[in-house]
């Protein structure tokens, strides 16, 4: 096949579009597109307010991110600040959260549909992981993992199932991750597949883990608790 110029524009072009359509967001085309969040207009994200219209505020939260959160019942308090608490996010893909870990808390294996996380430790230890995708053996659903200290940064690739988790029985861990999105989504695996409304049949959950229904009727009765907030 020649080499033409015209081609190798062509080519040049097709890798951009194809970079593009799987870029976590879409990139902007103006300076910034604060949301206006009392538009009637539904869109993938949310439609620009008026430029004339935005202030300093429209970038800004009193997030208090500083401060320590109170922890639930699986030990973590997930502090999420994306584009539903600072509009000035709409379009800019990124967000960025605090995680409190308890003594032993989890944050458990949950996945972010739509974002990267890189995630920095800044106080206590913390074991983290993620597994790969169904891909072709020998990578089918790998595990990495990792003791991250004081200053580690560790990355989770988009949609893979990860977690983290305090080793210390006496000292609690606090974390900070940013997002490659404006509204990553939380999907966390028990409560998804145990708490569904309405619930996922008994009959099917029985087969795909290989277990009793009753089992399964007692994972379902349980009470599966969110910890983003």
């Amino acid at each position: 096949m020649a080499s033409s110029p015209s081609f190798l524009l062509l080519a040049a072009l097709l890798a951009l579009v194809s970079w593009q359509a799987v870029a976590s967001d879409p990139g902007p085309l103006q300076d910034f597109c604060v949301a206006d969040m009392q538009s009637p207009v539904r869109v993938n994200g949310f439609v620009c307010k008026n430029p004339m219209e935005v202030n300093a505020d429209d970038f800004f939260k009193a997030a208090a991110l500083d401060k320590p959160r109170v922890t639930n019942k699986v030990g973590s308090n997930v502090t999420l600040i994306n584009v539903m608490q600072i509009a000035g996010l709409n379009t800019l893909g990124i967000s960025i959260a605090r995680i409190d870990y308890a003594p032993l808390g989890q944050n458990p294996p949950h996945t972010h549909p739509r974002a990267t996380e890189i995630l920095t430790v800044l106080e206590g230890t913390l074991y983290v992981g993620f597994v790969t995708s169904n891909l072709p053996a020998p990578a089918r659903n790998k595990f990495f993992s990792k003791v991250l200290n004081k200053g580690d940064v560790f990355v989770f690739p988009v949609g893979l199932i990860h977690f983290q988790f305090n080793p210390n029985p006496h000292q609690p861990a606090v974390a900070i991750a940013a997002l490659s999105s404006q509204n990553p989504g939380a999907i966390t695996i028990a409560n998804a597949v145990f708490g569904s409304d309405p619930p996922i049949s008994d009959d099917v959950l029985a087969k795909a883990f290989q277990v009793e229904k009753n089992t399964i009727d007692w994972l379902q009765a349980q009470f599966w608790e969110n910890n983003h907030n």
